[in-house]
């Protein structure tokens, strides 16, 4: 900002101590240049000082430092209008109308404060200028994208389709620009996305994803990171990340989305989302693009266990639905009211998460009408996850590897190096790693004959966006080797949203994942909801 755009900017109201002035004006052109020391100092340090936006509330110095590092500044604007009232004889409220270059206006909204011989800020609010769309969330949507095909019980849901499901007319863009180019038109629609038009749902667009699902974290270099709807500066969650965040912002209601090794599960744990990841092979994935067949799974994210059970009543269930032909497994029966606990699974988990999964099993052992709650060993989490992953390369190398070799440098850098790591994969090594998996996957079933699994979803809560690579990548790692096993069994799991635990950007939720038997994912979500009830 130029002197001329703070000396023309129009001020009303109570008197503005000189100083104070020069504090505002200093901070501003500090949020112009990014200079993150200045915007640090700005802010009253301690546990009291409030920023909020439309992403969610910030309490603290810390986590408002924390967030603002992902921000990356704002774009150019002139502040045109400043209104002031005081509130005390060390307390001024500032309310500032921003112009924006590129058109559009904003507001920020201050509490000033002068502490010592300093004026900071201990309250602010920034209302945003209006974005039409958020291209890091949406390809297309619409109000609706696409109209509801009949009426049914899914009547006034919208849903958001990541960006791997085939619709007629259009391409699938795999979170790949170059991809989405070269793509052609689909011919048909894929029967998941179909399911839920003819139960009275409208899509509401074609939502983000990973590049080619193949990432965990939810981030993604060409169209930007989705916002976590529950954390504001967190990850968001992968690769289903589009999805769970038109959800967990309330864009929609339904996520249609996939899991090959945590996709849903993982974003809804970190945004605070109900997630379903289906049985293997009971969605047909007719017109999805695969990332690794032998794992690719089909479900969905909501904000309420309600609405998940009215999506698999009718997804699952309805006979004459596209994508099943019948009621499958024992989806009329309610599961054995009895959990047992992964030892395994709870001891890689984060401390605070332990802690918390602690209270809640110590709450479910005094209430009454309680489940049977037990601990089980289902052995080293790495004995799943290192066969998994040879699997799922070597797969993912055989969908993708000639469209990778034929576009080098179209994929982002970490897709690319699990890309290069994929195609090095033998015959051998991946003939002995399907071998490990059969025992596992038999193991894994005999488990959940008689009993649900329970376990932490994820090892915390999301990370911060501005973690570096190498400390993704560690998530990343620790995450899937708790995700895995469920994708190694093909069996259903349900992510539900019962922890709170602290983060450096405030309380985060963290999910809480059951798994049972193969075909039982009607009455798996029954189980979770009886659980939410109980625990309410």
């Amino acid at each position: 900002m130029t002197e001329r755009h703070e000396e023309s900017a129009v001020r009303h109201g109570d008197e503005v101590p000189p100083d104070l002035l020069d504090a505002f004006w200093h901070y501003e052109r500090a949020i112009l240049a990014d200079d993150l020391d200045v915007l640090d100092d700005s802010f009253a340090d301690g546990p009291a000082t409030l920023r909020g936006d439309s992403a969610g509330l910030l309490v603290g110095h810390g986590a408002i430092s924390a967030l603002r590092g992902t921000r990356g500044g704002v774009p150019a604007r002139i502040i045109e209008r400043i209104e002031s009232r005081r509130l005390a004889e060390d307390a001024v409220l500032l309310v500032s109308l921003a112009r924006y270059a590129a058109g559009g206006t904003g507001l920020q909204t201050q509490v000033w404060q002068r502490i010592g011989e300093r004026w900071q800020i201990t309250v602010a609010h920034v209302t945003p200028r209006a974005q039409p769309l958020d291209r890091s969330v949406w390809r297309n949507v619409g109000d609706p994208f696409w109209h509801a095909q009949a009426d049914g019980p899914l009547n006034g849901l919208t849903f958001a389709v990541k960006d791997l499901f085939a619709i007629k007319g259009r391409r699938i863009g795999a979170g790949n620009p170059s991809y989405l180019r070269h793509a052609r038109p689909e011919a048909t629609t894929a029967p998941a996305v179909d399911d839920l038009l003819f139960g009275g749902a409208s899509l509401r667009g074609i939502a983000r994803t990973d590049e080619f699902a193949y990432s965990i974290a939810g981030d993604n270099p060409h169209y930007g990171t989705p916002p976590n709807g529950a954390v504001p500066g967190a990850l968001p969650g992968g690769s289903s990340n589009g999805p769970a965040t038109a959800v967990a912002t309330g864009q929609t209601q339904i996520g249609l989305a996939t899991d090959t090794a945590g996709s849903i599960r993982v974003p809804a744990s970190y945004q605070g989302l109900w997630g379903l990841r289906t049985s293997h092979n009971l969605v047909p994935r007719q017109g999805l693009l695969p990332l690794a067949q032998s794992f690719d799974t089909i479900g969905w994210l909501t904000r309420d266990s309600a609405t998940l059970q009215r999506v698999t009543e009718w997804c699952l269930a309805y006979e004459g639905s596209a994508s099943t032909e019948s009621v499958y497994g024992s989806s009329s029966d309610d599961l054995p009211w009895r959990f047992m606990v992964v030892a395994e699974a709870v001891e890689a988990a984060e401390p605070a998460t332990r802690e918390a999964f602690g209270a809640l099993l110590d709450r479910l052992s005094t209430t009454p009408g309680g489940p049977d709650v037990r601990t089980v060993n289902i052995g080293d989490l790495d004995r799943y996850y290192e066969p998994f992953r040879v699997v799922q390369g070597a797969e993912a190398w055989r969908n993708h590897g000639g469209w990778i070799r034929e576009h080098p440098g179209a994929t982002g850098a970490a897709v690319a190096a699990r890309f290069r790591a994929a195609s090095e994969i033998t015959r051998e090594e991946e003939a002995a790693a399907r071998a490990d998996l059969r025992g596992l996957r038999d193991h894994l079933r005999e488990l959940v004959r008689d009993a649900v699994l329970i376990m932490p979803t994820v090892p915390g809560p999301a990370p911060m966006r501005t973690r570096s690579g190498s400390q993704v990548d560690a998530v990343r790692a620790a995450t899937l080797r708790m995700t895995t096993p469920a994708a190694v069994g093909g069996l259903p799991s349900l992510s539900m949203p019962q922890l709170l635990v602290a983060s450096q950007l405030g309380p985060a939720p963290v999910g809480v994942a059951l798994i049972s038997g193969e075909g039982t994912d009607i009455a798996l979500v029954r189980t979770a909801r009886r659980l939410e009830a109980l625990l309410a």
